[in-house]
C-alpha cells in the first residue's frame, strides 16, 4: 500500500511539474515567466528562455528547424546593464563565433572561430553595429594572416597580409572601403616583387614589376586607349 501511494504521489508531482503555466502574461499583458515556442507545426523548439515582466532574463536559446535540442544561438541578458552576450553554434554545437550585442546591434569585440577547431580564426571590434577597430584574422596555427583597420563600417588605413611563416607579403592602403595610395607585393621571402600606386580604387601612376630583386618591367595606369 506504501509503495502504491508513493507512486501516485511521484506521478501526481511529475504531472505537476510537467503542467506549469508557460507563456504567460502578467496583468499589465506582458510577458512573465518561461516561455516556450515551437516552430508552426511541428514539435521542433523554436526559443525558450524567462522574462521578468516584459524583459528577457537569463540565458534564452534559440533553434533551426532541424536542431533538435542542440541549439544555434544563446542570448544572455545581463541584468546589471543592457548588454547581451551572444554565441552562434553549427547544428552539431560546435561554437562558431561570439560576442556582445546592444540594442540588437554588436558592440566591442567579436571573435570567429576556425572549423572543427577551438582556435581563432577572426578578431573583429564594433560600434553601434559597424565595424570600428582593427580587424585580425589568423591562420589555424594562431599566426597572424591579415590585419586592416576599420572606420563607421568602412576599411581605412593601412591592410598587411601575411604568410604563414610571419612574413609580409602585401602592404595595401584604404581610405572609405577603396584601395587608394601605396601598394606592394612581396614573395614568400619577403623579397619586394610589385609595386604601384592606387587611386579610387584602381591601379594609377607607374607600376614597377621585378624578378629576383631586379626591375623586369614598368607599366603606367590608366592605359591610353586605342584609337582604330
Amino acid at each position: 500500500m506504501r509503495s502504491i501511494i508513493i507512486l501516485c504521489f511521484l506521478v501526481f508531482s511529475s504531472a505537476a511539474l510537467s503542467s506549469q503555466e508557460i507563456n504567460q502574461f502578467d496583468a499589465q499583458g506582458k510577458r512573465h515567466g518561461y516561455w516556450k515556442k515551437t516552430y508552426e507545426g511541428s514539435d521542433q523548439v523554436r526559443y525558450e528562455g524567462t522574462f521578468d515582466h516584459g524583459k528577457e532574463v537569463g540565458v534564452f536559446k534559440l533553434y533551426c528547424g532541424e536542431c533538435g535540442t542542440q541549439p544555434t544561438a544563446t542570448r544572455t541578458f545581463n541584468d546589471k546593464d543592457d548588454t547581451v552576450w551572444v554565441q552562434y553554434f553549427t547544428i552539431k554545437g560546435k561554437l562558431v563565433s561570439e560576442g556582445k550585442m546592444i540594442d540588437q546591434k554588436r558592440e566591442g569585440e567579436w571573435l570567429y572561430y576556425h572549423e572543427k577547431s577551438k582556435t581563432v580564426m577572426a578578431r573583429e571590434f564594433y560600434k553601434n553595429g559597424e565595424m570600428d577597430g582593427k580587424q585580425t584574422t589568423y591562420y589555424p596555427n594562431g599566426a597572424i594572416t591579415e590585419e586592416i583597420h576599420y572606420q563607421a563600417g568602412k576599411k581605412e588605413g593601412e591592410n598587411l597580409y601575411y604568410s604563414p611563416e610571419g612574413v609580409v607579403i602585401k602592404k595595401l592602403q584604404y581610405h572609405q572601403n577603396e584601395l587608394q595610395g601605396p601598394a606592394k607585393y612581396y614573395d614568400a621571402s619577403g623579397t619586394l616583387v610589385v609595386e604601384g600606386f592606387y587611386k579610387d580604387g584602381k591601379k594609377h601612376g607607374l607600376w614597377k614589376y621585378y624578378k629576383n630583386g631586379v626591375l623586369e618591367l614598368e607599366e603606367t595606369y590608366p592605359k591610353p586607349v586605342k584609337r582604330q
